[in-house]
């Protein structure tokens, strides 16, 4: 009865969070943006791991610039975090 009580009160929805990680060994330099869409938020990884420059190949690149971004869902409570 409590956890019927629990989720009446509290909305539950399925977001995407942008995880952004710079360098060798990888260190999380952002983890709070929060898509609805996974495409959208596809697209923003991809621009935040883009790099321009003279690197035709990715061994050439500074390890210490190497960045990873992906998504992952997560379940949160409707309203407790921005969502774009």
């Amino acid at each position: 009865m409590r956890w019927t009580r629990l989720l009446r009160s509290k909305t539950i929805i399925h977001v995407f969070l942008l995880l952004v990680y710079l360098g060798e060994p990888r260190q999380l330099v952002s983890g709070d943006m929060y898509f609805y869409s996974a495409t959208e938020c596809d697209r923003f990884a991809h621009y935040a791991a883009q790099r321009h420059g003279n690197y035709s190949y990715s061994y050439l690149m500074d390890k210490r610039d190497r960045v990873t971004a992906y998504c992952v869902p997560k379940l949160i409570e409707e309203g407790s975090v921005k969502v774009y």
